[in-house]
């Protein structure tokens, strides 16, 4: 009986939209950043990229037939949670780390939860916080043409200078798929235009983000312009605030939950810890999600009689 399906009244709408489209839009779209990853850090980076994704894949298969659950490998999501989390890993990072993070991902923050659709929080992110709490040297180490250096937030934050352009188009040290503004960019037009995300939640973060910096950053122009093109943000607008499962579902919660995540980037890298602040924002955010829909959710029109 519990595999019979439940029917709705009519009308009834049909969409060739499947899980399954959707991540492969999703992995498809992160391309343009991969690729350009292992343009900047080589084989080094193209090999966290296959590790990481293999880790999580196989993390779920492994899971799943244990369990003697459905083996869900194909519908793609344990493929984007590999590429997000990969791509969130600095190129210098010992590949058993990464590998680490996407057995966490999978087994303990998506599986354990029930899986897809029923964690509470997005995978990827939730094992780099926990690699970042377990590994904060490594985590924390960058490396551009075998150079180890700053990134430009760290520089930013210790008064030195820095160049908007190259941090646009990604000559900068940092994670695998975050330093080019231009590659993520790609890809957040294809997703736009495949209608896998819309513009609510990232581009009320931006906006939000970027006034924030603005007021309390000086009000330098400048200065807000690296911030927005500097560490996870767009990454994190695009590609993380706007996961299903993680995000609200009502419009008036989207943009409740991207100004949320916009405030909390703002405290964090200004007066925060660290120079960045993007995952635990977006972790953060992903908790309050059932209060935000609980607030946001419309009213039904008209009342129950008695």
């Amino acid at each position: 009986m519990s595999k019979l399906y439940n029917v709705s009244s009519s009308p009834h709408v049909r969409s060739k939209v499947t899980t399954q489209s959707i991540m492969l839009d999703v992995a498809i779209a992160m391309l343009p950043a991969a690729a350009y990853g292992v343009y900047q850090f080589k084989l080094r980076a193209l090999i966290i990229i296959i590790a990481t994704v293999a880790a999580c894949v196989l993390s779920e298969y492994v899971y799943e037939k244990l369990m003697k659950k459905p083996i869900t490998i194909a519908d793609g999501s344990a493929l984007v949670t590999g590429m997000i989390l990969a791509l969130n890993m600095p190129p210098s990072i010992p590949v058993w780390i990464p590998v680490l993070g996407g057995v966490f991902a999978i087994v303990v923050v998506k599986q354990l939860y029930g899986g897809l659709g029923q964690n509470f929080m997005n995978p990827a992110l939730a094992a780099r916080c926990f690699l970042l709490i377990s590994f904060t040297g490594k985590m924390s180490s960058f490396d551009l043409d075998g150079v180890t250096g700053p990134t430009p937030l760290a520089v930013m934050r210790a008064g030195g200078e820095y160049n908007v352009m190259n941090m646009f188009v990604g000559r900068i040290p940092g994670t695998i798929g975050e330093v080019s503004v231009i590659a993520l960019l790609i890809g957040a037009v294809y997703m736009l235009v495949r209608k896998v995300i819309t513009i609510r939640i990232p581009a009320t973060y931006i906006i939000t983000f970027a006034l924030f910096i603005f007021i309390f950053g000086g009000f330098d122009v400048n200065y807000t312009l690296a911030h927005l093109c500097g560490g996870g943000l767009i990454f994190g607008a695009f590609f993380m605030a706007t996961d299903y499962v993680t995000s609200p579902i009502t419009p008036k919660g989207q943009i409740a939950f991207g100004i949320l995540l916009g405030l909390l980037t703002g405290i964090f890298r200004l007066w925060g810890g660290s120079a960045e602040g993007v995952s635990y924002a977006i972790i953060l955010s992903n908790i309050l999600v059932p209060l935000i829909e609980k607030v946001t959710l419309p009213k039904a029109f008209g009342k129950e009689g008695k």
